[in-house]
């Protein structure tokens, strides 16, 4: 790896005072907000820049990777709209690097890496967070992080990532947080640790160093919003929005009646003959004040589903953002105002080496509980989503040798005004789909089809979205060898007010003799694929809001026309009857829904 630079070389000295400081009250509202967009737009382009330089297509096309700005403190002043999940992470090294021995040795021109999840700097090990202390002159000034899901970094299965692995030894190279870059060049016995351990060392190569040319980038960016405005100035400013973040999510719980409010829900069981792993909570609302306990979730699992502590507080603070009030900044000024407890032992805090690739797949079930609890007090949240990353990884068995990593989207729970939307993420995930063209342009496979699911969002007066079916055929002689995880094969997204269930998803195998093979739920790893075979991957729909049989007769004949709903569907979950030319027969239709 050449010596590029990693960021803004200065003086040597550091600010060690780890005093927060107390919002201005003289600092004008407007300067706040304008102060507010510029280190947004800081986090935007820094992440379009990771983007653009990145060589894997998991990072440049299907955007699997985040951008932040933390103050001197490591506190989360802005976030990119990427993806949810990745906060945790890069808040958990952050919060590290200003520990008061880490924060005394912070130089100008470091750039510090990690991914472990017990150590406090990752969620999953593909995830690999970088950071890098900003300084003017001799004074920190904040630090600028991003994360990137590399598509491969060791492990037992091609891409780092499947479902059944029973360890976290099993996934791949764990990186402490130990400096990448010194004085702006990067430390070549690190990166080569990092090379050593992945089967695409050259793509681990450019995408490293795309990570440290975004972080150079971010630290010009900080230093000139200083220049222009005054340190003083952005500091304050920084605190009030973390100020105003607090007193958001306050204002929105102090709006709801205090109470207790539980919800309970599952993942797949993590092996043959095991029960469905309980995910539970219980919101309690007591003025402005809100904690979340998740005493009654399962133990930890034997699988990858597992959730560090990093994990499920990025989670619980999306949701509960997501739920009370979508416009609260987008910083960590809230953080501190919510309490979580969660078990040690349990699924969402395993004790290490408990295996934790999987794990945004109880993440999406912690965010489903706790929307399914809050929605006893907010009505209108909508139904259960599909609530599943639907990782899918193919990987060559010749030359040249790939990985090729996606995330199959679903669909989104319907409300109470509107349908669910079809075909997309949800929750703590935020990735793009990788485009047929680039697909078939990078890897030897070949997409035959890539289509909506009918049937499978959820019946209600407001339907459930509808899920995706893709179908890749491996072209290689050699074949390919297929690893996943995935949730909710066997329990659909589920209705609300009276809405039905969205239906599970599932993986088959398609093979050029004609037979079919439907995968043993959605953990699996090391499934051979020949030439011309083909892997269906179906992700699950969402649930429907309210009683189908209110549903306008009209907006169920145009989802048969649409073929989002099938005409047996259409009369056995509405109580609508069609006639052969698709026009709604009423005197039917009334009849039928009277009758039921």
């Amino acid at each position: 790896m050449s010596e590029t630079p990693a960021s803004v070389p200065a003086d040597t000295d550091t600010d060690t005072d780890t005093d927060a400081p107390a919002p201005a009250a003289a600092l004008d509202p407007i300067t706040v907000q304008v102060i507010a967009n510029v280190l947004l737009s800081i986090a935007d382009e820094v992440g379009l820049a990771l983007r653009r330089a990145s060589y894997s297509t998991n990072i440049k096309e299907r955007a699997d990777c985040s951008t932040a700005l933390f103050d001197r403190h490591g506190r989360l002043v802005a976030q990119a709209e990427h993806i949810p999940i990745h906060m945790g992470s890069m808040a958990g090294a952050v919060r590290r690097l200003t520990a008061p021995e880490r924060l005394a040795a912070l130089r100008p021109g470091d750039v510090y890496i990690t991914n472990d999840p017990y150590s406090g700097g990752g969620t999953h090990l593909p995830d690999i967070t970088m950071v890098a202390p900003v300084f003017t002159g001799d004074r920190l000034i904040g630090f600028t992080a991003n994360i990137a899901h590399h598509s491969d970094v060791g492990g037992h299965v091609p891409g780092s990532n499947s479902g059944d692995s029973t360890s976290i030894f099993m996934e791949g190279l764990r990186i402490p947080l130990v400096r990448f870059a010194t004085d702006g060049r990067v430390n070549q016995d690190v990166a080569d640790f990092v090379l050593l351990n992945s089967r695409l060392p050259e793509e681990r190569r450019g995408d490293l160093l795309a990570q440290t040319s975004a972080l150079r980038l971010g630290a010009d960016r900080f230093v000139e919003l200083t220049a222009k405005y005054g340190i003083d100035t952005v500091e304050a400013a920084c605190a009030e929005l973390l100020a105003h973040a607090e007193r958001r999510l306050r204002v929105a719980v102090g709006a709801l009646p205090d109470g207790t409010y539980t919800a309970l829900d599952h993942l797949d069981a993590d092996g043959p003959g095991r029960e469905p792993i309980a995910v539970a909570v219980a919101v309690t609302v007591a003025g402005e004040s809100i904690t979340l306990d998740f005493t009654g979730t399962g133990p930890e699992a034997v699988v990858a589903v597992n959730v560090v502590r990093s994990a499920l507080e990025a989670t619980v603070y999306y949701a509960l953002k997501a739920a009370l009030d979508p416009e609260i900044p987008a910083n960590g000024g809230f953080f501190d105002a919510v309490g979580i407890t969660a078990p040690l032992g349990s699924l969402v805090n395993p004790r290490e080496p408990a295996p934790v690739a999987a794990r945004t797949d109880a993440c999406q079930r912690v965010a489903d509980v706790v929307f399914a609890a809050l929605a006893q007090a907010v009505p209108e949240i909508p139904a259960g989503s599909h609530s599943s990353i639907t990782y899918v990884n193919f990987s060559g068995l010749g030359e040249p040798f790939y990985v090729y990593p996606e995330v199959i989207a679903g669909g989104s729970g319907a409300g109470p005004e509107l349908d669910g939307l079809d075909a997309v993420q949800v929750h703590v995930t935020n990735s793009s789909n990788l485009p047929v063209e680039a697909l078939e342009a990078e890897y030897p496979l070949l997409v035959e089809r890539y289509e909506l699911v009918r049937d499978s969002g959820g019946a209600g007066h407001r339907r459930g979205g509808l899920a995706v079916r893709r179908d890749v055929r491996v072209l290689s002689a050699e074949g390919a060898e297929f690893s996943a995880h995935a949730d909710r094969q066997s329990i659909g997204p589920h209705g609300s007010h009276g809405g039905a269930d969205g239906t599970p998803g599932r993986f088959t195998v398609l093979r050029t003799d004609g037979s079919r093979e439907t995968l043993p739920g959605g953990r699996v790893s090391g499934i051979r694929l020949g030439e011309g075979d083909v892997m269906r991957v179906d992700s699950p729909g969402a649930g429907g809001y309210g009683d189908p049989h209110t549903r306008d007769p009209e907006l169920v004949r145009l989802d048969v026309v649409d073929e989002r709903v099938s005409p047996e569907a259409a009369r056995d979950h509405y109580g609508v009857v069609l006639t052969a030319g698709h026009t709604v027969d009423r005197a039917a239709t009334d009849a039928l829904r009277t009758r039921d």
